[in-house]
């Protein structure tokens, strides 16, 4: 046979087979588009879960005055030494407590006059206390050490403790917008035949702040700070379509 008849057989049969290939692939739809409902419910509801809080934040500032800036820096230098190593010897990590803010200026009192100048100084904690029990005895501990401000006690959730209540919240939510869902279908002459499409729209946990607690009475050594705290809510909002039918 012809080497050049032979070469044109083999091209042939290579076309015929690439031809069988394209024949055995998945077609696409001809308009290009997703397929859309013909009846369709759409639903925003919200949940909320609660739980006891297993976090707190403590806040709380060392103070220093003086008429130079160098002698309040090294005043707050010696409480910040002073502080950590009395919360470290209590039990805390040192990294559960972290600076928030730390400012040396001169007094509004005196900027205009020289001959009186003062300097303030103000070193600010944030301090994480896993066992919530144990939060006025830290700040018990964090005053006697020097700290002179307790500003604010917040109680909020570990990350695993707040996955948990979230998905609680999902659940409830998913739950209020299957009940409207249904509402809404029997008002309309339809019958709810399945989700479509979901998705969460917010999720807010919302933490409880103590601004105020009872000081521990001065002079006894058994007193301790009380600090009420309560539950921590998690919010969850979704948005659902459900797919519809005549009832």
């Amino acid at each position: 046979m012809d080497r050049r008849l032979t070469a044109l057989i083999g091209i042939a049969a290579l076309v015929a087979l690439a031809g069988c290939s394209g024949l055995a692939g998945t077609a696409s739809p001809t308009d290009g588009g997703e397929a859309q409902l013909e009846r369709s419910i759409e639903v925003t509801a919200a949940g909320e879960a609660t739980s006891a809080p297993d976090r707190a934040t403590l806040r709380v500032g060392v103070t220093a005055t003086g008429s130079d800036a160098q002698a309040v820096r090294d005043e707050l230098a010696a409480g910040d030494e002073e502080l950590r190593a009395a919360l470290a010897e209590w039990g805390l990590a040192d990294d559960a407590i972290r600076t928030e803010r730390y400012d040396v200026r001169e007094s509004y009192e005196t900027r205009d006059d020289p001959n009186r100048t003062r300097y303030e100084g103000v070193h600010q904690y944030a301090i994480e206390v896993d066992d919530v029990d144990a939060v006025g005895e830290v700040i018990d501990v964090a005053v006697d050490a020097g700290a002179d401000r307790v500003q604010r006690i917040q109680f909020g959730l570990t990350e695993e403790t707040e996955r948990e209540v979230r998905e609680e919240a999902i659940s409830k939510a998913m739950s209020n917008a299957d009940d409207d869902a249904a509402a809404l279908a029997n008002a309309s002459g339809l019958e709810v035949s399945g989700v479509y499409e979901v998705s969460t729209a917010q999720s807010r946990s919302s933490p409880y702040v103590a601004e105020s607690y009872d000081a521990a009475a001065g002079g006894d050594a058994r007193a301790s700070t009380a600090v009420e705290s309560a539950d921590v809510s998690v919010r969850v909002t979704v948005n659902v379509v459900y797919e519809a039918v005549p009832a």
